[in-house]
């Protein structure tokens, strides 16, 4: 209809394409059917439709359509400021588009699942991560939006940093950089690892003037090259061409008349196609590139020629806007501000021959270390080893270690595996492998071979293999992804303790009592294998929880193959590695600065000879292989085995209360006795969960203790010099109690936030709520901290107050989310320290006559009754028996039920307030408004409307507050008015009050 089309974008299988733009009074999106625009004997035949599905839902012109790289999805955007998120429902017979003739009928149905609001300008384009975890957008609100595809809409990051209207995305293809560009005559490359800045290229860009409604940049399949729009040389537009390598600015694409708007790169790498009679040498791997321009020309280039393959000219009467090749790499749309779409089709002839995935992994494989046909959204940011130094240093290791390989006492089972890689089968390689082996003949004439490990064929041409047969998914199956992520160090192999299904097939005995701590092989990497299934990754001082990416392998492709029948076992190469790490001749003795530091949530690179020395000590003495064989096990046992430290313990800690305690003080609480290891479950929503190990043996004979804690897939753990006895934790922090009385607080992320807390007396219980945490001490006395403000709530407050008779414990004790301290004895009562007042005031009483004969269930809408929750609903348990014994008790006089429900409900209101809970406080409030209302309580009824009103005029004496817990007052009056406008007899006071606010709200 001669509307402008901004963008187009070909569905990942090729069968319809998306265009956007503007409609008639709204954005338009249609989905069109691909076979009439590239066969045309489908586009004559009328039973083929063309448009498959129009979507008008946008408010304003549409900028950018993207189809995920699953195809599941599209995204677009617009001047709305919106994404809208389509997908296709289920087939419910064609449709006609909505206030059009009957001639235009959809015949699939897309309906939009979600909309991202974020934005405060235009959303100009839009972009999915190579693995679809990530959806991209940007705007003319200079910035740039991550959004979490697997849990829209969740934002991920806010990229700000550009100072005009951003007008372009990319991603890089091995998912480690999202490149943008922007009017600000800026292109920025991000970090996905902590969405920070990479660098910022403004070189190419000072001399442009004037702009164009979109800046589409794009990144090469291969990952070399990024080529931007919109750039100037010598006063003429070009295209800049961005090496990946130190991000140099030394090539363009010349020759488009004007600014350059678009660049799209073929999906495809390929290589020239043999001619007949020349030489079968192989040639060099090219990238195809198409750049649009507001010249209304198109030139495709292939990066192995200097001038374009094609220039095609005044392809449309304006600007060109977009371009999507087809998967194939051999078509090509194209679309126009003219409101057109042209499209091309070009030959294996003229492009050449398009690689297969799996050669394009292995160009990914030797350029970055690993291919990406396998990856999560936490393992990003740790796959790709991108610095050739680092892969060179690797390879000097790898020599290095082999030329020491003489001390083997294990057999190393080599896998038969039949598949073909490169024309040269596994078992050729395995044979060039056997070559460099070292053979020694025991007395009984059995042959030992010297294990060596052979990860670093990873980074060459041995694991596609196994890639390639495992189907790209959000997380793989048999992984736990809370141990992924602090892995250690370069190497191809280091992978925690997640393979479940590892088998140890030669000397099962001594191989399991290694297995539970990580011993490093060649390169400085750590092997493990464990056969627990719980996430318990007990490497210990050899893993910094965050890596340089470029440090790091993804463990997940070697995980793979480790957990396939027949492969390699593993943890036989051990012993061999120890006595290579010997005779290297290592320090033995390492000082507690390092230890601390190395197992530290730092970014430090660690070397590999530290790591090494680290684990040296591991064969130093047989005794421990006991201790490590304890580890390996599942937790039963170690529940067990820490039935004796118990018994120990005891009497240390009776000893340790007697010198601290005060000699009047009577009562003495449980404590805890030190566990060899123990796991705590904080919340399942988000899921956090915090492990402990005790006496975890170090290079220098110290005992420390590690606590670990996981949450939602990432992790981060610490050392403590003492045992830990007990751990608590919220959203916000956590804490744990050392068997030294002190207290330890750290943040969500694992960073200390106070000095250890000493404690008067060994702990009994620990609570964390929000940003709060309270110490239950064994003398019976209690304390309350706030992290965040790093102040006391409760000091040392004892609870014989309390604790009246001698046959009265302490059932349960809790912290609210606002730092009240509950304690609930065994008779049933329940009490909470009012830090205002600094008494303990009884909250709940089960024994009580109030609860029993109060009938207050007329009072009660059938949602309150169900959405009651918080601190007192626990304190007092949820079914409260309220009016069921009174609905027994039918002979009692209702005087005298109406005292004790307006009581019993008086109690709720005041308990819910010196709890802070505020939902608690307005939900009994209600409840306790209406029953005035039915009974006809006028007098307090009034004094209540009165206190929320407060003065209508504002005075320097007058002391009222306006809020109550957070509530503003008269929002709550405003709740309470209809209940009391139902009881004929309240009308005046009704309109009294209704009055006032009205006054009120026109001031």
């Amino acid at each position: 209809n001669g509307k402008p089309i901004f963008s187009v974008d070909i569905h990942p299988d090729g069968t319809k394409f998306a265009t956007g733009g503007q409609g008639e009074d709204s954005g338009k999106v249609v989905i069109w059917n691909m076979p009439p625009v590239v066969q045309e004997e489908d586009e004559k035949n009328e039973a083929i439709p063309k448009m498959l599905c129009q979507m008008d839902n946008h408010l304003a012109c549409v900028n950018c359509v993207r189809w995920s790289n699953n195809g599941l999805y599209l995204a677009s955007g617009g001047d709305d400021k919106l994404i809208m998120l389509w997908k296709r429902a289920a087939y419910i017979g064609p449709s006609n588009v909505f206030g059009s003739s009957s001639k235009l009928a959809n015949v699939e149905q897309w309906r939009c699942v979600s909309i991202l609001r974020s934005h405060t300008g235009d959303v100009m384009d839009l972009a999915w991560s190579p693995h679809d975890a990530w959806l991209s957008s940007c705007s003319i609100d200079n910035t740039v939006v991550i959004w979490n595809a697997m849990k829209f809409p969740e934002i991920i990051a806010t990229l700000r940093g550009h100072s005009g209207l951003v007008k372009g995305l990319t991603w890089d293809p091995v998912g480690k950089y999202i490149a943008s560009q922007a009017d600000d005559r800026s292109l920025k490359v991000w970090r996905t690892m902590d969405w920070q800045l990479e660098t910022n290229i403004t070189k190419p860009f000072d001399e442009c003037a004037g702009t164009t409604h979109v800046l589409r940049l794009s990144w090469s399949p291969d990952g070399h090259y990024l080529v931007s729009a919109h750039a100037m040389n010598n006063s003429g537009p070009t295209a800049q061409i961005i090496e990946r390598d130190g991000w140099k600015t030394n090539m363009d694409f010349v020759g488009h008349r004007k600014a350059v708007t678009v660049v799209k790169f073929n999906p495809k790498i390929f290589k020239k196609k043999p001619r007949n009679g020349s030489s079968n040498k192989p040639s060099c791997p090219y990238c195809c590139c198409a750049v649009g321009s507001k010249d209304r020309s198109l030139s495709v280039w292939l990066t192995c020629l200097k001038r374009p393959l094609v220039v095609i000219h005044e392809l449309f009467d304006k600007s060109i806007m977009d371009i999507s090749w087809t998967l194939t790499g051999l078509g090509l749309l194209v679309c126009s501000m003219d409101g057109t779409v042209a499209f091309l089709d070009f030959s294996q002839e003229e492009l050449g021959d398009p690689l297969t995935e799996e050669e394009k992994n292995m160009i990914h494989q030797k350029t970055y270390g690993k291919s990406l046909a396998i990856t999560t959204e936490q393992q990003l940011s740790t796959t790709i080893i991108e610095n050739p130094e680092m892969l060179k240093y690797q390879q000097q290791q790898k020599e290095l270690q082999e030329q020491k390989n003489a001390l083997g006492s294990r057999e190393l089972m080599a896998p038969k595996v039949a598949n073909m890689l490169n024309g040269e089968s596994l078992e050729d390689i395995r044979k060039n492998l056997l070559k460099k082996q070292i053979e020694t003949r025991t007395a009984d004439g059995r042959r030992r071979i010297t294990p060596f490990c052979i990860a670093q064929l990873d980074t060459g041409d041995f694991s596609t293999a196994f890639f390639n047969s495992v189907p790209i998914t959000g997380t793989l199956p048999g992984s736990v992804l809370p141990s992924q992520i602090s892995q250690p160090q370069p190497s191809s192999d280091s992978n925690a303790a997640k393979s479940v299904s590892t088998k140890l097939t030669q000397d099962p005995a001594p191989a399991t009592a290694k297995s539970a701590e990580d011993t490093p092989n060649k390169d400085g990497s750590a092997i493990t294998s464990t056969s627990t299934a719980v996430p318990t990754s007990t490497q210990l001082l050899t893993s910094p929880s965050r890596i340089e990416p470029m440090k790091a392998l993804d463990s997940r492709f070697t995980e793979r193959s480790k957990s396939t029948p027949g492969t390699a076992p593993i943890s036989s190469a051990r012993q061999s590695d120890l006595d290579r790490s010997k005779e290297q001749g290592l320090s033995k003795d390492l000082k507690p600065r390092e230890v601390q530091e190395s197992s530290s949530d730092s970014e430090e690179k660690i070397p590999a000879s530290k790591i090494l020395s680290l684990s040296k000590r591991k064969n130093d003495t047989e005794g421990e292989v006991v201790e490590k064989k304890k580890k390996g096990r599942p937790r039963k046992e170690a529940k067990q085995t820490s039935v004796t430290i118990t018994s120990q313990a005891t009497p240390s800690i009776e000893k340790e209360v007697s010198r601290v305690s005060a000699p009047l003080i009577v009562f003495k609480l449980p404590t805890p006795a030190p566990k060899k290891a123990f796991n705590i479950q904080v919340s399942t929503e988000p899921a956090m969960y915090i492990e402990v190990e005790n006496e975890v043996p170090t290079v220098t004979g110290w005992k420390l203790s590690r606590l670990k804690c996981m949450r939602e897939g990432k992790q981060w753990d610490t050392l403590l010099t003492s045992r830990i006895l007990t751990a608590a934790g919220s959203c916000d922090l956590v804490s744990v109690a050392c068997e030294e009385r002190t207290v330890s607080v750290f943040s969500a992320s694992g960073r200390r936030l106070l000095p250890a807390i000493l404690l008067q007396s060994p702990i009994s219980t620990l609570h964390c709520a929000s940003h709060f945490v309270m110490a239950l001490l064994a003398t019976a006395t209690l304390s309350v901290w706030d992290a965040k403000k790093q102040t006391v709530l409760v000091k040392d407050e004892s609870l014989i107050t309390i604790l009246s008779g001698n046959d009265t414990t302490i059932t349960q004790s809790l912290l609210t989310h606002h730092g009240v301290p509950v304690v609930t004895l065994s008779n049933g009562k329940s009490y909470c320290f009012n830090t205002s007042l600094c008494t303990w005031n009884l909250i709940s009483d089960k024994q009580d006559s109030l609860v029993q004969c109060a009938d207050y269930r007329s009072c009660l809408t059938s949602q309150e009754a169900m959405l009651c929750s918080g601190p007192l609903a626990t304190v007092q348990g949820c079914g409260i028996n309220a009016g069921r014994q009174a609905a027994r008790l039918s002979s009692m006089p209702h005087f005298l039920q109406r005292g004790t429900t307006l009581a019993y409900l008086e109690n709720q209101v005041v308990a819910a307030m010196t709890l802070k809970s505020s939902q608690e406080y307005r939900h009994w409030l209600l409840i306790y408004t209406r029953y005035l209302v039915n009974e006809g309580f006028e007098p307090r009824l009034r004094e209540l409307c009165k206190d929320l009103l407060g003065p209508v005029h504002n005075s320097s004496s007058s002391q009222w507050e306006s809020t109550v817990l957070g509530l503003r007052k008269r929002e709550l009056l405003k709740e309470m008015l209809p209940v009391i406008g139902q009881n004929l007899r309240f009308q005046r006071l009704f309109t009294e009050y209704q009055d006032q606010l009205d006054l009120l709200r026109d001031k």
